[in-house]
């Protein structure tokens, strides 16, 4: 029998995206501000933004997708197959979209307002492209694996998701990353 309610794996996805979609509109707000002079918080804000989400999708969001989700969703549909591809493809993308943002950023912090524009414009395409991410994972996967999968391998899955934890040392990541995320958010007009 196929499971027709929502899971606590498709509820943890959700809050993450609610999460990063957060911050990634911050980042937004942070340089509309700039770009029209306005007061904004110090330059730091920006980079903690950052590295939250470098962190966090790496870390903790895309691993459990990548190993938990994903692998029993592959092989129901050519058309599925594709998008888990085009979302992997992506996980990978990522990292380097947000490797070349922080670039920009430390040209802006040397060289000041002439590079303001590429820090502006990489904000932009990286908030377009993650917004499509999620839009795909939220449309396509999570309405897919609903009526695909079984309560065997929801199981299996929400088990895979109740775990957040740091692969380096044991430590728990997801409670600094937490930790900051909610520092980022009191920050932010």
């Amino acid at each position: 029998m196929h499971a027709i309610m929502p899971r606590n794996a498709i509820q943890v996805i959700l809050n993450e995206h609610g999460q990063l979609s957060a911050v990634i509109g911050g980042m937004l707000r942070f340089v509309e501000r700039v770009e029209g002079g306005e007061q904004v918080p110090g330059i730091m804000v920006l980079r903690a933004m950052l590295y939250y989400i470098r962190e966090y999708p790496e870390q903790v969001h895309h691993p459990k997708e990548d190993v938990h989700l994903f692998p029993p969703l592959s092989g129901r549909s050519p058309e599925l197959d594709a998008v888990i591809r085009k979302l992997r493809s992506q996980h990978a993308e990522d990292e380097r979209l947000v490797r070349a943002l922080e670039d920009a950023l430390t040209r802006y912090e040397l060289k000041g307002e002439p590079a303001f524009a590429e820090v502006r414009d990489r904000v932009q395409a990286f908030a377009e492209f993650y917004f499509e991410h999620m839009r795909l994972e939220e449309e396509v996967v999570l309405p897919a694996a609903r009526r695909l999968l079984t309560n065997a391998e929801w199981e299996k899955i929400d088990t895979g998701f109740g775990t957040n934890r740091d692969p380096f040392e044991g430590s728990e990541l997801e409670d600094d990353l937490e930790r900051l995320f909610e520092m980022i958010v009191h920050i932010l007009p």
